[in-house]
């Protein structure tokens, strides 16, 4: 049988949503018209933080446990009132000079995004046809190290990029790890911001060598959490502020406060909780959006 399709109007925009019904985080019964209610409700704060920046999706159009798809180019039935822009194709594509990305402006693209089962968001550290503004740390615990670890080495981050007027802001990866952001100038190249976040993250390691490890290497990470420098890489993107995870829950890419950092790194909390959608609402309700420093740009980075 044909998928029910129902036509709505979504700031002026016509969409037909189907299989309202049909369950992507199969253990916690989540559906897609609850993915598609989540990205209506949090739009207010996610948005902006996706806006102007090319959009890889990741789908899951089975469900979280069916498979799932990298999607970079704008696919062919995508309406002619969504933002795309032509920009070079990153290395890790392959026979494609160029990729027709998809810009998520507005909540009608938000909606047809979820729609298609688009539950991962990421973007990159720039915006089209600029600098990085952003420049992001992954904290990537190595068995048996946990969230707490992460909880621990973001404190000693967040000092030692203070003594360099950097600030920076924590949240959950809405898997293992975190991730701390920090708002640059967006007046210095990619490769200038992932040498200076290479080098906090050797300098830190030579300080905590039990603690923390910046080498990518496997055998290296048992037991340290990884701080990956990496991800300012120009070519790289990062999963979004609040975005949704393919999690067994419908976990969240979180923003966190210094203050729950402190509590997990001491134990003082679990240190490894995920963030489901409902409460990450809750959470925005009572605190708005913590990462919004993000949107107001910061300074240049110290080079050698």
């Amino acid at each position: 049988m044909p998928a029910e399709r129902f036509r709505v109007d979504v700031e002026g925009r016509a969409l037909d949503l189907s299989n309202l019904d049909k369950v992507l985080y199969p253990d916690a019964g989540f559906t897609k018209g609850e993915v598609i209610d989540y990205y209506t409700r949090i739009a207010p704060v996610l948005l902006p933080h996706l806006a102007d920046r090319p959009l890889t999706r990741i789908r899951f159009p089975n469900g979280v446990t069916g498979g799932s798809f990298f999607e970079k180019n704008a696919p062919a039935a995508t309406p002619g009132w969504v933002r795309t822009e032509t920009l070079p194709a990153p290395g890790s594509s392959k026979g494609r000079e160029t990729i027709d990305y998809v810009v998520a402006d507005d909540l009608p693209t938000l909606v047809w995004l979820a729609n298609l089962a688009a539950l991962e968001l990421h973007t990159p550290q720039w915006k089209i046809g600029q600098h990085p503004d952003v420049m992001v740390v992954d904290l990537d615990p190595g068995p048996p190290a946990t969230l707490r670890q992460c909880c621990q080495v973001a404190l000693l981050m967040r000092d030692r990029l203070a003594d360099d007027g950097i600030s920076s802001y924590p949240k959950t990866s809405g898997k293992k790890g975190m991730q701390l952001c920090c708002p640059v100038a967006g007046t210095q190249s990619a490769d200038v911001v992932s040498d200076y976040a290479r080098r906090i993250a050797q300098e830190l390691e030579q300080a905590n060598p039990k603690l923390i490890v910046s080498k990518m290497a496997k055998n290296l990470r048992p037991g340290k959490v990884f701080i990956d420098w990496s991800q300012n890489n120009a070519a790289k993107t990062t999963v979004s502020p609040y975005s949704l995870r393919a999690q067994s829950v419908p976990a969240v890419s979180t923003p966190l406060t210094w203050d729950e950092v402190e509590a997990g790194a001491a134990g003082r909390r679990p240190a490894s909780k995920p963030y489901p959608a409902g409460e990450v609402l809750r959470r925005v309700e009572k605190q708005g959006d913590l990462l919004a420093p993000l949107l107001d740009g910061g300074p240049e980075l110290p080079t050698p």
